[in-house]
């Protein structure tokens, strides 16, 4: 089983269906509306509109654990992400990333460590994972790294199909 073999809604209800982007690059980002890192869905945004065509997905999962920055329903993410963002890579339903009711998504993303060695639950909203065409997790990344960070770039460009 990989990633793409998950079961997680979209933010507008039924499936997200991951199995449609299996062969593409997918960049899984736990994403909140009202953290101090939250202009990163601008970044996230650039980045999906640079690399879709030759094969990357971002993905945001937004999550309501850290310091409740993510109250909104599945309508008010969706309308804040466009309205101030112009996000149109794909949201999923509201799910926790760590713990007991943690996402079985996120539980397969977790053992992943990031360059320095850290491995186990979320730190924060932002935190991305980058999952290879093949479904195995190819890198993580802290919630500061930037999406237009040479690393993460280097590393999106580094798994791209095409």
């Amino acid at each position: 089983m990989t990633v793409f073999d998950t079961q997680i809604d979209a933010l507008a209800g039924g499936p997200a269906d991951l199995a449609r982007h299996r062969g593409r690059a997918l960049l899984v980002v736990n994403v909140a509306s009202r953290c101090g890192l939250t202009p990163q869905y601008a970044g996230l945004q650039a980045l999906h509109e640079t690399y879709a065509d030759r094969g990357l997905v971002v993905l945001g999962v937004p999550c309501n654990q850290f310091a409740g920055q993510e109250p909104g329903t599945a309508a008010e993410i969706d309308e804040f992400c466009q309205v101030n963002y112009g996000v149109t890579f794909p949201l999923t339903e509201k799910v926790d990333v760590n713990g007991p009711g943690r996402h079985p998504l996120y539980a397969q993303l977790v053992s992943t460590p990031d360059p320095d060695g850290h491995t186990g639950d979320v730190r924060w909203n932002f935190e991305k994972f980058l999952v290879a065409p093949d479904g195995t997790v190819a890198g993580r990344f802290a919630p500061t790294v930037a999406p237009d960070s040479p690393n993460l770039r280097a590393a999106v460009e580094k798994v791209l199909p095409a």
